[in-house]
């Protein structure tokens, strides 16, 4: 009975996720409080046992340091100083927005990139009298492209990378950098094509208003912007050095952001860096926590292994293909982030059920959810986060429109993806 209540509630939470008409922090949140009242477990357990606090954490430090490095405007200086750098000309602004977009996603997130950068983008689109959809879609793919590179850069991988405690924030860069690279310089290409036409048109208006643009204008020069620089650096270092430091990521990016927030209280205080944090993201992460341990303390993990090594016959490569397939194809319409939430479990079950060196899963399993994002504007947080910065600008990303581009990019991607990996691990 316990097991029906909580694919029942799961399912329905699901649904609700997928529709978009509820607060999804609501939706996970109420889904989890169902299951505590109904007995499925107690509320300690629940907290202490389901939820990732390492995953909450890491994400609440990275959000108090970008808040506090934005009040400087260093991130409208970078996208104004590019702009200016093309002379507003659309095909190789095109090009940088999409470079621009895949390393901020690599070394902040893609939410954050998406969030800093988008507002700006479609300030100067307007400006520049350029068609916004192409720039929209282009941004959307490139940040979850880039952000599949590193450990930071996509929720899925947050959660991968804390999960499995023997990936350090460099065997993401080592194992998925690479093949980012290749996806990303063939995707940058397939957009090109499909948008090339559109894109060139007259230029004389644009780089006229380029050449008037004054990057340094949005620069607030003051000690917070030394002070945030050189925090932010020294945390993306301690990341990178996270396998020779010996000190977790959650660590190193909590320190960062409360040493900047002591050296900044004068300019920044805690309670105004506080309220610009994404409360309702991490309240959506915990309440799914909970959800998907839900199904884990009633055995649907369990099952749902065993399911998958008789499906497989305990065979590594077809296992590594199936993840990566169903996870990029499933990612796009389910979004991610439950998907891997639920998926996690599954593959440590399956490790205690005696499938061996099942490292290349975790990386098909990364692969396929941060690349499959693309698929729909629900695929993933970005992709949401961007149609709502773009709608509330007056621009309106059409879902079955979106969707034709994003699932051609996948396939695309998860093709690659596939040789990749039979030429890496197989």
């Amino acid at each position: 009975m316990d097991a029906m209540i909580a694919i029942i509630v799961f399912a329905i939470s699901y649904i609700f996720l997928l529709l978009d008409k509820i607060n999804r922090a609501l939706v996970a949140l109420s889904g989890s409080a169902i299951l505590i009242v109904l007995g499925i477990f107690s509320i300690d357990s629940a907290l202490s046992t389901y939820v990732d606090w390492s995953t909450i954490v890491l994400l609440f430090s990275m959000m108090v340091l970008i808040t506090i490095t934005q009040r400087t405007g260093v991130f409208e200086f970078i996208a104004l100083w590019m702009i200016q750098r093309v002379d507003g000309r659309p095909i190789p602004l095109f090009i940088w927005v999409g470079v621009f977009t895949a390393v901020g996603s690599a070394l902040l997130d893609n939410v954050t990139t998406v969030l800093l950068f988008v507002p700006v983008l479609l300030h100067m689109i307007k400006k520049l009298n350029l068609p916004p959809f192409p720039y929209i879609v282009m941004v959307i793919i490139t940040s979850n492209v880039g952000g599949t590179a590193t450990m930071i850069g996509d929720p899925p991988n947050i959660m991968i990378g804390q999960a499995v405690e023997h990936f350090t924030f460099m065997s993401f860069v080592i194992h998925l950098a690479p093949i980012v690279v290749v996806i990303f310089v063939v995707t940058m290409a397939l957009l090109l094509l499909m948008f090339g036409r559109s894109l060139v048109k007259s230029s004389q208006q644009r780089s006229s208003e380029a050449i008037n643009l004054d990057p340094y204008a949005a620069l607030k020069k003051s000690p917070l912007l030394y002070q945030s620089l050189s925090i932010l650096f020294l945390t993306i270092a301690g990341f990178l050095l996270h396998g020779f430091i010996h000190v977790e990521l959650t660590t190193v990016a909590l320190a960062g952001a409360l040493i900047l927030l002591l050296l900044s209280e004068k300019d920044a205080d805690c309670e105004t860096v506080f309220a610009k944090v994404e409360w309702t993201t991490l309240f959506f992460f915990i309440g799914l926590f909970v959800l998907v341990g839900g199904l884990e303390q009633t055995g649907i993990i369990d099952q749902i292994a065993m399911s998958f090594i008789t499906l497989t016959e305990g065979d590594q490569v077809k296992s590594s293909f199936i993840i990566l397939w169903s996870a990029g194809l499933l990612s796009g319409f389910l979004d991610n982030i439950p998907y891997v939430a639920s998926m996690i479990p599954i593959l440590f079950e399956l490790e205690e059920f005696g499938m061996t060196a099942i490292d290349p899963m975790w990386w098909a399993l990364a692969l396929g959810a941060c690349l499959g994002g693309n698929g729909t504007l629900l695929g993933a947080s970005a992709n949401v986060v961007v149609a709502g910065i773009a709608s509330t600008n007056g621009v309106k990303i059409p879902f079955i429109r979106f969707m034709l581009y994003g699932l051609l990019i996948v396939v695309v991607s998860l093709i690659i993806a596939t040789v990749y990996m039979l030429i890496r691990y197989f």
